[in-house]
């Protein structure tokens, strides 16, 4: 069927969406594209697609209304185990190497589930762990859960399902990880509930990998059935961040109809009966990534203006006759600057944007001292440390900063996200304090108090440190950089904490 709305119009707002989501629709996918606005459009408050269509063109709608639009234009259907191949790799394969890699070292395993939609993924992730290592207690195992539909999230933690969910799932399952609830429906046992955090977080805008979302140093990733919503560009970039999301050694689960050696080429491919799997590995290099606006110096001097052409030798010249001559005095030529190379800062932060963490770090470590007055390089040794998830060393040079300025409220925020990966939740929450009380206006401080609070289910404190958050961004001009964030702006800030509101309010009612 032919879409009934202009064609114009159509591939007007098909470019619109492109640019602020990422979302790919090409004329085949208009009527696709035409039947989701129409289900959006009363939600948006809009008594038809066309006009929500030219209103959305006409203005700079706010990035909550791009997002329940977004909503719609994705699936956001899935079931427990889906795709059992992926789950088999991962059972038989990958969990045995990393949990017999880390069993006599940290016991230590971060994985993230990339468009989590209602949660069955995450869980499946859960339960399969559950099963593998039997001394799970003894483990610090973080699953972030991710998906830009609020809606979604809400659900997910929710934690309850019905038979649909459950028509790939193995027979052992429902008996052993979920117990009835209203209306027939099952809800997952709490202990596997509480090994999942869910969050807000929208792969084609906000910023990863950071230690402000926890979105760095992941053993694996999942982002299945997410790519084939972008267009090739707008689905390079996400493969690039989600390569550097990953450690050494990391791998990235997709789809089998999303696999491709063109778009993974930074990837080692490895073969597995059930399918191909992404492995980051030293000897493939990604392509480079776009340091987050306001982080990047500028590494290179402004270039020289070219020099004008010699002027033409005129045709005549009229003799010159000397006492006539008035004196000419030269003005010395200005010297020209000599190029200005990169300091050994610039040079590890460039390393950094390229996700090359383990050459940024060696670098800052040849020029800084044991007692660093270098604040600022040292800070991005910690994060370039956090990030191949050597927290030892990150913790190390944490204390080092505080050690030479003990009143630098971001040296204190940095230890608290050191710590909180390390699973030491109240030295986390320790440290996030002492940040507020050197200055209590710190915002990235106020909202990583309410995920903390949030992710050990105290949801008015939450909802109370969300608050002082929204608060104080109001202070900001909306494309305002938040210190530490490493680029998150104000109003996208802003849009987050409002996201995670009606979560929070129907926790409380």
């Amino acid at each position: 069927m032919t879409p009934l709305l202009p064609p114009e119009l159509l591939s007007r707002f098909a470019a619109f969406l492109a640019e602020r989501t990422g979302l790919h629709f090409p004329p085949e996918r208009w009527r696709d594209l035409e039947r989701a606005v129409r289900t959006a459009a009363p939600e948006l408050g809009f008594d038809d697609a066309e006009s929500c269509i030219r209103q959305l063109l006409a203005a700079f709608p706010e990035r909550a209304r791009i997002e329940i639009l977004a909503s719609h234009l994705t699936v956001g259907e899935t079931y427990f185990f889906r795709e059992p191949q992926s789950f088999e790799i991962l059972e038989r394969h990958i969990l045995p190497e990393l949990i017999a890699s880390r069993r006599n070292a940290d016991r230590r395993l971060r994985i993230w589930s990339a468009g989590c939609a209602t949660g069955e993924e995450p869980y499946s992730i859960a339960i399969l762990l559950d099963r593998l290592i039997p001394d799970l207690d003894s483990w610090n195992v973080t699953i972030l859960a991710t998906d830009i539909n609020p809606r979604f999230l809400e659900k997910a933690s929710g934690a309850l399902y019905g038979d649909w969910s459950f028509r790939a799932a193995p027979g052992w399952m429902k008996d052993a990880y979920f117990t009835p609830d209203k209306g027939g429906r099952l809800r997952t046992l709490d202990r596997i509930r509480r090994m999942v955090t869910f969050s807000y977080l929208n792969l084609a805008e906000d910023v990863y990998p950071a230690l402000a979302n926890s979105t760095n140093a992941m053993d694996v990733i999942f982002c299945r059935n997410v790519l084939m919503y972008f267009g090739q560009e707008w689905a390079r970039r996400v493969i690039a961040k989600l390569y550097c999301s990953l450690v050494e050694g990391g791998w990235l689960l997709v789809s089998p109809v999303e696999a491709s050696n063109a778009l993974f080429g930074s990837f080692a491919p490895v073969g597995f009966s059930g399918g191909t799997i992404y492995r980051k590995s030293a000897l493939h290099r990604p392509e480079p990534v776009s340091l987050p606006p306001g982080f990047e110096p500028s590494l290179l001097p402004p270039a020289a203006p070219s020099p004008l052409p010699p002027l033409p030798a005129p045709e005549f010249a009229p003799p010159v006759i000397a006492e006539a001559a008035a004196p000419v005095v030269t003005e010395p030529a200005e010297p020209i600057p000599p190029a200005r190379h990169a300091t050994p800062y610039e040079e590890a932060l460039a390393l950094y944007g390229r996700g090359h963490y383990a050459e940024a770090a060696e670098r800052l470590l040849a020029t800084l001292p044991e007692t660093p007055a270098d604040i600022r390089g040292t800070e991005l040794l910690v994060r370039a440390c956090s990030n191949q998830g050597r927290l030892d060393q990150a913790l190390e040079w944490c204390e080092k900063a505080i050690a030479a300025d003990k009143l630098n409220p971001g040296c204190h925020y940095l230890l608290a996200a050191v710590r909180q990966e390390q699973g030491q939740f109240l030295e986390a929450a320790a440290s996030l304090k002492r940040a507020l009380y050197l200055d209590p206006n710190f915002v990235m401080a106020h909202f990583a108090l309410g995920n903390l609070a949030r992710r050990q289910g105290r949801t008015k404190e939450s909802a109370r440190h969300f608050a002082n958050a929204l608060s104080l961004l109001g202070t900001y001009r909306p494309g305002d950089m938040i210190p530490e964030s490493e680029g998150i702006t104000a109003g996208r800030l802003m849009e987050i904490v409002r996201s995670m509101s009606p979560r929070l309010a129907t926790a409380e009612q």
